[in-house]
């Protein structure tokens, strides 16, 4: 506070331990209370320029104060983003490993390497890294990437015939693409 607004009488401080509050009320007073406070009645501070420039102090240091919690709070969101992306562009190569010994049948029955790479997989799903790309689907060159195209008959939009490389989104983003084989129209 100011000399001028001490010496003009009771703050807000003030007036709470003169009600008998001991400053509990004082206390739970949030800025919000202070700047949508109307000024006493015949006080003459009320009318005072000091006031007046206090309060417009106190405003825009609110404001400044809630921007900064709003972008520090987007950073964090953002570091934490790009710390999961960077350990899962890590563990891609392992998962790649996982799905071809899937493939050749080396995870089969109940043996521990199986029980690892099923724990590796619900950890990963659990950050949220989703896989996508399967036999069957609709080719999409924003998800797919043909790595071969072969002639079907049987088929009357391009479509993926096999998967060579799952593809990967965390949350929203894309992570890799699926490289697959596609089947084409005749």
């Amino acid at each position: 506070m100011s000399a001028g607004v001490r010496a003009g009488g009771a703050g807000v401080c003030d007036g709470a331990r003169a009600a008998g509050t001991g400053g509990e009320a004082a206390a739970s007073l949030t800025v919000e209370d202070i700047l949508n406070a109307a000024p006493p009645e015949g006080d003459e501070l009320g009318s005072s320029g000091a006031e007046a420039e206090h309060l417009a102090d106190l405003k825009r240091v609110t404001a400044e104060y809630a921007n900064y919690r709003k972008r520090t709070e987007a950073n964090r969101e953002s570091d934490r983003q790009r710390a999961v992306g960077t350990i899962i562009a890590v563990l891609l190569p392992v998962i790649d490993d996982l799905d071809r010994a899937e493939k050749h049948g080396d995870l089969a029955g109940d043996t521990p390497f199986a029980t690892i790479a099923a724990k590796l997989r619900t950890a990963i799903e659990k950050i949220g890294l989703t896989p996508f790309g399967a036999v069957g689907d609709l080719f999409d060159p924003q998800l797919h990437e043909a790595i071969f195209q072969k002639p079907n008959p049987d088929v009357s939009a391009d479509t993926v015939a096999d998967v060579v490389e799952t593809g990967y989104r965390l949350g929203d983003t894309l992570v890799r693409v699926a490289k697959v084989v596609v089947d084409t129209s005749a």
